[in-house]
């Protein structure tokens, strides 16, 4: 029995719009478990990033119950999710967001300081482990500018990790690379999960989706449907693709 992580219940997220509202997110319930690699997937527009956002705590569900520890992410203080952001949750998005005037190791070492449960050394010791780990450590002292966009989100993805994060959210993580790199991503992602690294990654890349154990099927706000998968394996990769095209197809993807 896999242990949950985060619990959506009946969460609703709407917008006011031309007088009316527009309901992007209705009524969801959805478990996360622990050591999963859950991805969600849907046509354009039909709420995948939003939902991301409000299971983070990055944005505030209009309704409904997300349960982390025992809290209610839609109703806490903002300083409760900024703590859960620096020491529970990573992030990782399609822009990766570095901070331009910081060196690679300075951007993974900075998140890895807001942890106050940690002391300067270790942060430093772990932040360089995890340049090793993403084969970006010889370039360490490079600004974000003097490297490819590959590189960039290597980095990203040691930040967003250097804080040992309980579940790790990935938002289209590979959408602005080409095909090389995007391979490249996908792998330390997986290896990430091989390790124990709870993982929720949005994506509408087929290629990204069968490093999942699980995808999620959203349309117009709502969860229609829901594959099981084992654990990814290249050499079952091909036969992997046809069974999850096949049922995307039948969610009319």
């Amino acid at each position: 029995m896999k242990n949950t992580i985060l619990s959506a219940k009946d969460l609703c997220k709407s917008f006011a719009h031309n007088g009316g509202q527009l309901h992007i997110l209705q009524h969801i319930d959805l478990d996360l478990y622990e050591g999963d690699f859950t991805v969600i997937m849907g046509a354009s527009g039909s709420g995948k990033s939003t939902l991301l956002y409000s299971l983070s705590g990055m944005d505030r569900a209009t309704s409904g119950q997300v349960i982390y520890n025992g809290t209610d992410l839609v109703t806490a203080k903002e300083n409760t999710l900024a703590a859960l952001r620096h020491t529970d949750f990573g992030f990782i998005f399609q822009q990766m967001h570095l901070v331009s005037n910081l060196t690679l190791f300075e951007n993974v070492a900075v998140s890895g300081y807001l942890n106050k449960k940690v002391s300067a050394s270790e942060v430093k010791n772990h932040a360089f482990e995890l340049l090793k780990k993403m084969n970006i450590a010889h370039i360490k002292t490079h600004l974000p500018s003097q490297v490819s966009g590959g590189e960039q989100q290597r980095c990203a993805i040691a930040r967003a990790v250097v804080n040992k994060p309980r579940l790790l959210f990935a938002d289209e993580p590979t959408g602005a690379l080409n095909r090389r790199n995007t391979t490249e991503v996908l792998n330390l992602l997986t290896e990430l999960n091989n390790s124990g690294q709870s993982i929720l990654m949005v994506t509408h890349d087929l290629r990204a989706s069968l490093r999942a154990n699980r995808i999620v099927y959203l349309e117009d706000g709502k969860i229609i449907g829901e594959l099981s998968l084992p654990p990814y394996h290249s050499d079952e990769e091909q036969s992997r693709e046809v069974q999850v095209n096949a049922w995307l197809s039948s969610m009319e993807w």
